[in-house]
């Protein structure tokens, strides 16, 4: 299918939408028309890429670059189409009539603007030899063979030694090999960001991460001072969190030094960012549970909740075309490990890459992940333009995925679908510390590190040579992390993340989506459900499944803060999340009594 794509888009097809300067008379009619053109070149050609990116994904052969040669033409022949200085010139003459012109057609009229951006073909081989790096950079990055002490372990086997090995020189193996593939990424870094600021450049864009923010209508410092007010609201119970863990982890280890700094391959995540597998809740254990369930249950199993909500049963095809389990073994092929819902033609060709084994954190991803595919399925209706369909902002798909998540694991919930027992109990403190361990952690490392480190990166921009050492800047001021050892610039930590290489300056969609959902979740439980936040049972509600009807089908064709006022009846803030989680903070203050906290108080 995806050689197919030369014969399949006939030159014609990408000529370029050139349009004559309108008559103000026909002005409305013009527009639409050149939006309409547009849209049915940009569909199929971003459907072509599609295809070629989830094969690339999908099938890597150490030695064969036939996927990524076609993943490389695909993109190459989308980007000088959304690029293209005709297009770009002609969105330019119809938004200067801005004022004349329907609301929907000026949002697609930005959005045609904003594309061209990415790919200007103003500059062509710059916007070449960028695609060509970012295809090999992924190869680099699926294709990695990952080992420990000379065998090829995956991911998910270095995962499971993080969560549940207390060998701490197996734990250091294991973190140590994780970090490998960020030698391999380094240069390629450097270049894409080099080509990155570049293409954005040249049609104005002070640099990647100002393009990238300018999504959600922000300038950099906009966004940066905001991602610095959720750091500020939460570091409180943050530093309660920290000092709590440094002492608990010393114990477990056997240390009697307790350090002020925690190393990194102590904790149960590659990168400290969820610490949720440091706490087992008596009575709660899920992967147990779990762990004889046969993996084909957990996508069925999440699309039942959906489906109880009011939501529709995924189509045939996306059963059929998604990738859903762990390459086999024997299978002579890698494939990308990374959990993804993909929007393929913009339609209902819907699917999912993921490798589900038996756990709790696999059970939680199936129903964030199928949040992604809802959100595409509400969106895909005759009311939302092609071109809109996308989220109210990119952290309203993360947040509805992460929204869901949360409540497939709440008690209730869990009782309703057979995985605990009716009338068992567990200790709510130590549920709640989970929680906070997954929600709270994750602010200091999106809204700091990642956050932080994205914008020295594009915007400085920052030097090669500085790469590891304000990654662990960054790491120790805003998680009070610390290597195991020193760690050079021979060694490019930052790149061992999937989001830093291909996901590139966004990765502050994560925190926004995180306050959002705490905000939705409040909402739900205290307006629609009249249920404890700590405990509710959104299955089989459809008051539920309606009002995220409410949010979910506008798709981008509504302002997003007036659609978040509207929604939930005042602005995004952590309000909710602090609200949340204010019994463990009590909590926490005693168990911390009398021990030392190092990192400072605000």
């Amino acid at each position: 299918m995806i050689r197919s794509i030369g014969r399949l888009v006939a030159l014609g097809t990408l000529a370029c939408l050139a349009v004559v300067a309108p008559a103000r008379a026909g002005i409305v009619e013009d527009a639409q028309r050149f939006v309409d053109d547009y849209t049915a070149t940009y569909r199929l050609l971003q459907y072509h890429s599609a295809l070629a990116e989830w094969a690339s994904n999908t099938h890597i052969v150490e030695g064969d670059t036939m996927n990524a040669y076609w993943a490389q033409v695909a993109n190459e022949r989308f980007a000088a189409f959304t690029g293209s200085r005709e297009n770009i010139e002609a969105a330019r003459r119809f938004l200067a009539h801005a004022d004349e012109l329907p609301d929907l057609v000026v949002r697609q009229l930005k959005v045609i603007l904003y594309q061209a951006a990415n790919n200007p073909q103003t500059v062509p081989d710059l916007v070449r030899r960028r695609i060509k790096a970012e295809t090999v950079q992924n190869e680099k990055l699926y294709g990695f063979d990952f080992r420990i002490d000379g065998k090829s372990v995956t991911t998910n086997e270095i995962d499971e030694i993080l969560r549940t090995d207390s060998d701490l020189d197996r734990r250091l193996a294991a973190w140590e090999a994780s970090k490998e593939v960020g030698r391999t990424l380094k240069d390629g870094l450097a270049e894409l960001v080099a080509l990155r600021n570049a293409t954005v450049q040249a049609l104005g864009y002070d640099d990647y991460f100002q393009y990238q923010v300018s999504d959600y209508g922000m300038s950099s410092d906009e966004l940066v001072s905001m991602m610095d007010d959720f750091l500020h609201q939460v570091w409180p119970l943050y530093r309660e969190l920290h000092t709590w863990a440094r002492y608990e982890l010393a114990r477990r280890y056997g240390v009697r030094k307790v350090p002020d700094l925690i190393p990194a391959h102590w904790l149960p995540n590659r990168w400290g960012q969820d610490w949720t597998a440091l706490v087992h809740v008596e009575g709660l254990d899920l992967d147990a549970r779990l762990h004889e369930k046969d993996p084909q249950w957990f996508p069925k199993q999440a699309e039942r909740f959906y489906v109880s909500l009011g939501f529709e049963p995924l189509p045939e095809s996306f059963w059929m075309l998604s990738d859903l389990y762990p390459a086999p073994k024997d299978a002579g092929y890698r494939k990308n490990n990374h959990a993804s819902a993909w929007h393929m033609d913009l339609d209902h060709d819907v699917r999912s890459l993921m490798s589900i084994i038996p756990n709790a954190d696999w059970y939680e991803t199936v129903h964030h992940e199928f949040g992604h595919i809802y959100y595409y399925l509400e969106y895909t209706n005759p009311n939302v333009p092609i071109l809109l369909r996308g989220g109210a902002n990119r952290a309203f798909h993360e947040a509805v995925g992460s929204l869901m998540g949360l409540a497939a694991m709440q008690k209730p919930f869990l009782q309703h679908i057979g995985l605990f027992p009716e009338g068992q109990e567990v200790d709510e403190t130590q549920v709640l510390l989970r929680e906070a361990l997954n929600y709270i952690v994750f602010i200091p490392w999106s809204a700091g590190v990642m956050t932080h480190f994205e914008r020295d990166l594009y915007e400085a921009p920052l030097s090669p040579d500085e790469y590891n050492a304000r990654w662990w800047e960054y790491k120790k001021r805003f998680q009070g992390i610390a290597p195991p050892s020193p760690r050079d610039e021979t060694y490019c930590d930052a790149a061992s993340k999937t989001h830093i290489n291909n996901d590139a300056a966004q990765y502050y969609d994560y925190a926004i989506s995180y306050v959002l959902l705490l905000q939705l979740h409040q909402h739900i439980a205290r307006r629609i459900l009249h249920e404890n936040p700590h405990a509710t049972d959104y299955y089989g509600r459809r008051e539920v499944g309606e009002f995220l009807h409410t949010i979910l089908s506008p798709g981008a064709t509504r302002d997003w803060r007036e659609l978040t006022r509207e929604a939930l009846g005042h602005d995004l803030s952590a309000d909710a999340m602090l609200e949340y989680f204010e019994p463990l903070m009590k909590w926490l203050k005693r168990q911390n009594r009398g021990r030392r906290h190092t990192l400072p108080a605000l």
